[in-house]
């Protein structure tokens, strides 16, 4: 037959199955399983070849499934109450709504910008956890109400697919999507017309239009450039995530931070607290700064009226993982966009320029600090690490004291916990368990559950996720044309009665994906007890560019061939959310090891911990702060080594012996019936401690409190009475800038002898401000034990003015106190400048020390 043309014949949906197309096109069905489930059951074929995308299988389903489902009382049935759950989701109150009740708060929204987004592995917008944790923050946002606006960039070939060779070398396979097949409408204006913007780049013009997506009760812009009128090159700037030279990625951040602004300001969008997850997307505070220049106001007073209303969340915990670039490849990129905030050259480059060891580079995660006010990692250790790394930027404060502070990163509970242990945990708590998420006292009942109803449970799950992982590993080991022995005796691929340990994440060296492969004997004894048999799964992709991240990976595939790890070792290709899911539910032991302190957060174990899965990990990252003795396994003592050869050998010997002592006899001790209770213990343990601490509400509603609310009325304030205030804390800072090197400042250190908690000491000092004033600075003592220093832990005292000072405005100060600390103390006594609009007096960057 002569094919004269095609065309494509959509399925009509029939009237009683109406709403389905609606449902498709929010995400709430990626973090519902009841949602899921009616779409599955239209065709459980078509939707895993559509990759659980019910907008890709409402279009190629063919049109007598639906006619079926339509007559069909029981799917009816199921489709009702699942619609009807929606409505009410969407219709009833919210967290926030009985927060903010009538207050100012009503009025806030907050932007959230982001590179990347993890909601589901139908839609590959992400490379690891920074996109699933944001993922996880707008599905939170929309579980609690919270006024949220997502913005984020569009790759319509999105992160590589991973496949692994013969020889464990790793291949970058890139597929493309298409908006069509996917949950996005065209972003349009209140007039109903697509909203186009553009940034010029690298000295064209690129126009940026945006794709909506909706997650539940919150609205996300994702922008691309992918359109008619941008010249073929820049309609592929976006084209993947993280993809291209360091050229490519310049475009990408301005498309995000510059576009992005643009673009919420083209649909009369006006956030009024900003919130830049990683430093990707910190050029928007450069573009809101061109804004108010634009309408007349001067740069200094832009840059306080911005930087009150900007939260800034840092994750990489190396200082060279930040995004960094040239001076010279920052002025190809932007031009002359510094004459719009009425800069010099020199002046646009000292906004992000910092050394950073290697020479002045122009680093994103600096621009994005000096501009915020809110400022945050995402652990406790974490936070630590940050002001470490970025203390540099506010030279004379001791580091305790850099405003740098933390919000815990949590994981969706909907999203990553199994349909059977949240069935479970409404049995345990309460049908009303989901309005009580981050409630310890709620949670300590499941401590309680039988461990037979646990372990059967978690048997359940393991028999699902051991069928999920079958299938991947034959497709693998097709494809490496294993042979018909292997593959048609797929039980030979994974043994559910094993003991399971699971290791997944992005490979980069300091995660160190090879620490249990340091004794290869010490560990076949461990794996191949007859009686108490161990298997390692492992997954994760290493950056296309990252050399030594692949080489790991082609050893543990190379090992899994050995014949001491053989059908022990497995290596399951293409790491996504469904892999993600498929181990923090259907593993045994999740296992974190990387080199302290290195990790940001770790939010993978978050996800097996809320599974029943017991974390053997690293004190590192979310850890600490999570492990209480009872609820899984500390590697090690919590101590950073300086030596990497000493920590690898240290802490491989600290994996080797819990293995051997406690991890694997556990799991094996059994009682009559066959149930581990002991094990189930803590796998309730686990479940009860972790859940309530570590879920993305209890993160997002500590960001609105801490820092989105705060950051609202501090912009507010500033930006009151055309910019008033902002302009007056410019001004100050100005002034404070020019005298501060008049400012003279002098101490006696105190007579040295013995004393005992609870004697008083007195230390006096004279301060001379020349032309500022007593309000403009605060003066106090600081004091620590001596092996903390000055630049961990420190108490602070209060220096008070004594008398009416001399005739050239020399003052005396003194301090009377009762040291709290004993022990060997150092101390030192110093004079800020401070102004209550600043959100710490640090930000002035005014200090000087006797």
């Amino acid at each position: 037959m002569n094919i004269l043309g095609r065309l494509t014949l959509l399925p009509r949906l029939p009237v009683p199955l109406a709403r389905l197309e609606e449902l498709a096109n929010d995400l709430y069905w990626s973090w519902r399983s009841d949602a899921r489930r009616i779409f599955r059951r239209l065709d459980v074929g078509l939707w895993e070849a559509c990759g659980h995308n019910p907008v890709a299988m409402l279009r190629d389903i063919a049109q007598e499934r639906l006619a079926a489902a339509a007559l069909d009382p029981d799917y009816l049935a199921e489709y009702t109450a699942v619609m009807a759950r929606y409505d009410a989701y969407l219709a009833g109150r919210s967290w926030y709504d009985s927060a903010v009740g009538d207050g100012a708060q009503r009025d806030h929204l907050y932007a959230y910008l982001c590179a990347e987004y993890g909601w589901s592995e139908a839609i590959a917008l992400y490379s690891g956890g920074l996109g699933v944790l944001a993922g996880d923050h707008t599905k939170a946002a929309s579980d609690l109400g919270v006024p949220l606006v997502a913005v984020g960039l569009y790759y319509p070939e999105g992160y590589f697919h991973q496949r692994v060779g013969p020889d464990g070398r790793q291949e970058a396979v890139y597929l493309r999507s298409s908006p069509a097949a996917l949950p996005f409408r065209p972003a349009q204006n209140a007039a109903g017309e697509r909203t186009v913007v553009s940034v010029e780049i690298f000295g064209r013009n690129v126009l940026i239009q945006a794709w909506e997506v909706r997650v539940g009760r919150v609205r996300v812009l994702l922008l691309d450039v992918d359109m008619p009128g941008n010249e073929p090159a820049d309609r592929k700037l976006l084209y993947r995530l993280y993809g291209g030279d360091q050229r490519t990625r310049v475009a990408q951040e301005m498309i995000l931070g510059i576009g992005g602004v643009r673009m919420l300001r083209a649909l009369d969008v006006q956030p009024t607290a900003w919130h830049m997850n990683e430093g990707h997307s910190a050029f928007s505070v450069l573009e809101r700064c061109r804004e108010l220049v634009a309408a007349g106001l001067p740069f200094p007073a832009a840059r306080a009226g911005v930087s009150a209303a900007t939260v800034f969340t840092v994750h990489t915990p190396i200082a060279a993982g930040n995004d960094a670039f040239g001076f010279d490849l920052v002025d190809q990129g932007f031009g002359r966009f510094y004459d719009g905030l009425r800069l010099s050259q020199a002046e646009f480059h000292d906004l992000g320029g910092v050394d950073l060891g290697w020479g002045p580079v122009f680093s994103m995660p600096a621009l994005a600090i000096r501009f915020s006010t809110g400022r945050n990692g995402v652990a406790a250790l974490h936070g630590d690490t940050s002001r470490h790394i970025w203390s540099r930027l506010w030279e004379g404060v001791p580091v305790a004291e850099v405003p740098i502070g933390h919000v815990t990163n949590g994981v969706h509970i909907a999203t990553w916990t199994a349909p059977e242990v949240i069935d479970l945990i409404g049995d345990v708590i309460g049908p009303d368990w989901r309005e009580r998420t981050d409630d310890p006292d709620a949670w300590r009942a499941f401590d309680s559950v039988a461990a037979a109803r646990l372990w059967q449970v978690r048997r359940q799950m393991k028999a699902r996720s051991v069928r999920f992982l079958r299938r991947r590993l034959l497709s693998q080991l097709s494809r490496h044309e294993a042979s018909p022995t292997t593959l048609h005796d797929s039980s030979t691929l994974f043994d559910p009665d094993a003991l399971t340990i699971g290791f997944a994440r992005r490979f980069a060296s300091y995660k160190r994906a090879t620490l249990i492969f340091s004794d290869l004997d010490r560990l076949a004894a461990i794996m191949n007890s007859s009686e108490q048999p161990v298997q390692l799964v492992f997954a994760g992709k290493a950056h296309p560019a990252d050399a030594e991240g692949q080489q790991l990976i082609a050893r543990i595939h190379n090992l899994s061939h050995d014949p001491r790890f053989q059908g022990r070792v497995l290596f399951v290709e293409d790491y996504d959310m469904a892999i993600g899911r498929a181990l923090t539910r259907g593993v045994d032991v999740w296992l974190n090891n990387p080199r302290r302190p290195l990790e940001a957060s770790g939010t993978s174990g978050m996800k097996a911990a809320m599974n029943g899965v017991l974390n053997l990990s690293i004190l590192d990252g979310w850890w600490p702060e999570g492990f209480d003795g009872t609820n899984g396994w500390a590697i090690g003592t919590g101590r950073t080594y300086q030596d990497d050869a000493r920590s690898d050998a240290a802490d491989a010997d600290a994996l080797y012996d819990l293995l051997e002592r406690e991890v694997v006899p556990l799991y094996y001790r059994r009682d009559a019936d066959g149930v581990p209770e002991a094990w189930m213990r803590r796998a309730a343990k686990a479940i009860a401690t972790i859940s309530p601490r570590f879920n993305a509400q209890r993160m997002v509603r500590e960001y609105v409190e801490s820092y989105y609310a705060p950051a609202s009325e501090r912009g507010a304030t500033l930006s009151a009475d055309g910019y008033r205030k902002a302009t007056e804390l410019a001004d100050w800072l100005k002034k404070v800038r020019d005298e501060w090197h008049n400012v003279r400042f002098t101490a006696s250190p105190l007579t040295e002898a013995p004393l005992r908690i609870g004697d008083e000491v007195e230390l006096s000092a004279e301060l001379n401000l020349g032309s500022l004033a007593p309000e403009d600075v605060i003066v106090e003592v600081v004091y620590s034990r001596e092996g903390d220093g000055l630049e961990e832990r420190l108490e602070r005292v209060a220096m008070r003015a004594r008398g009416d000072g001399t005739q050239d405005g020399t003052q005396a100060y003194t301090a009377r106190f009762k040291p709290k600390l004993s022990g060997r103390l150092v101390y030192g006594a110093r004079v800020v400048a401070t102004n209550p609009l600043l959100s710490s007096p640090f930000d002035a960057h005014a200090i000087k020390w006797a």
